[in-house]
């Protein structure tokens, strides 16, 4: 169904006259349908991300700082004549980021543990 440019329904939605019986039982019906479709989408959601986690798929976005990156940064931290900037330059990473996973002695803090544990992405063939 083509509606006219110029017609109330047109991008703009009806007018439900929410003063009579009729207008709120009509209103009700729209937002009951509304709230369905909504859970809906909800549920759908949740299955897709719990069977992408069960396939070994996690969202989210990756990791600046990586095992690799993270092994330099303790020993150039555990240096006292590192100057932090230019390492956070040289790996690629904010200053944030950096003492986030690596205390300023070069130890490792729980991210930075969380980091090392975590299972590497495998491969796809």
């Amino acid at each position: 169904m083509c509606l006219p440019a110029d017609s109330d329904e047109a991008g703009q939605g009806a007018n439900i006259d929410t003063t009579t019986a009729g207008g709120r039982l009509v209103f009700g019906i729209f937002a009951a349908l509304a709230e369905f479709e909504r859970e809906l989408i909800r549920e759908r959601t949740i299955a897709g991300l719990s069977s992408a986690r069960a396939r070994g798929r996690n969202g989210g976005r990756p990791y600046t700082m990586t095992p690799a990156k993270l092994r330099l940064a303790q020993a150039a931290m555990a240096e006292r004549d590192t100057k932090v900037g230019d390492l956070c330059k040289e790996l690629g990473v904010t200053l944030q980021t950096l003492y986030r996973f690596v205390g300023p002695k070069g130890e490792l803090r729980p991210d930075g543990a969380k980091l090392l544990e975590r299972k590497r992405p495998q491969a796809h063939s």
